[in-house]
């Protein structure tokens, strides 16, 4: 592999080594100093990877990426512009070694009922959803909704003919998906191009533009919700694979929808019951 390679890109719009690494060592806020006393190795060769003068090693990618606390396809995608192979695989929740994790994600949508949960990706596209989340979705998007097209998490409650019109705290809402999409564009190519899409909506960007990203996203947000004369309130939940060993675990987001009140439950177990 050329030098020009490690350090600039392969000439076929790739980002090379140096250039990744780079990028990632100043998202994370950090001088090539401060990487370089974090990871026990000297500024001197961090500024050499970086210029493309000095090639990793395999461990040397992987350290790298550990410290820079990079996601799994980002760290393949930094050992491939290395030279090396993927050390993550990326499957479908379909495949067999991921059987053990669909059954539990199956489990939990399950145990969830009659409240609504889904499985979500890196760009928030349901993979999965229980009955309770598949009644909700029909629920807003009333006949336009077509259950073999998928829904879009973040898409359903910004678009002004998704969900949009229901939702009565719709700006206290939207701020804080934008908030934790942002976050996550970051590090997620895919919740970028989300994240872009969603801003040429209308109001969307104005929104944006007095988002404080000083401030953790919640960890807890409500959702009003008011159609049909129904009244739902809502707040979700948002959690993740801990140790995930596989680019697909990595970008799943589970996230549950419980009820605020008595109301909403009664409402909500009325539905499931027919």
């Amino acid at each position: 592999m050329s030098e020009a390679a490690l350090q600039g890109g392969s000439g076929f719009g790739m980002p090379g080594f140096g250039t990744l690494m780079r990028q990632w060592r100043r998202r994370r806020g950090l001088s090539q100093l401060e990487l370089a006393e974090t990871g026990s190795v000297s500024q001197r060769h961090v500024s050499f990877l970086e210029s493309g003068r000095a090639r990793p090693s395999r461990q040397m990618v992987l350290h790298l990426a550990e410290l820079l606390d990079m996601p799994l396809r980002e760290r393949n995608r930094l050992l491939h512009a290395a030279g090396f192979a993927a050390a993550y695989r990326e499957s479908g929740l379909a495949a067999p070694h991921l059987a053990e994790a669909r059954h539990a994600l199956d489990l939990l949508l399950k145990q969830h009922e009659p409240f609504p949960a889904v499985v979500v990706d890196a760009g928030w596209t349901v993979q999965l959803a229980n009955q309770a989340a598949q009644r909700m979705i029909g629920f807003l998007l009333g006949p336009s909704h077509d259950p073999a097209r998928p829904v879009n998490f973040m898409t359903l409650p910004l678009h002004p003919n998704g969900a949009r019109p229901y939702i009565r705290n719709w700006r206290d809402v939207a701020g804080a998906l934008l908030h934790r999409l942002q976050r996550e564009a970051m590090d997620s190519p895919a919740a970028a191009a989300v994240l872009a899409e969603v801003r040429g909506y209308p109001d969307v960007d104005a929104l944006w533009r007095t988002v404080d990203w000083d401030t953790e996203p919640r960890p807890l947000l409500t959702f009003a919700i008011e159609k049909d004369g129904l009244v739902l309130d809502l707040v979700t939940m948002i959690a993740t694979f801990g140790t995930p060993q596989d680019v697909t675990l990595q970008d799943l987001r589970i996230e549950t929808f419980l009820p605020a009140n008595a109301a909403s439950e009664a409402l909500l177990r009325g539905l499931a019951a027919g």
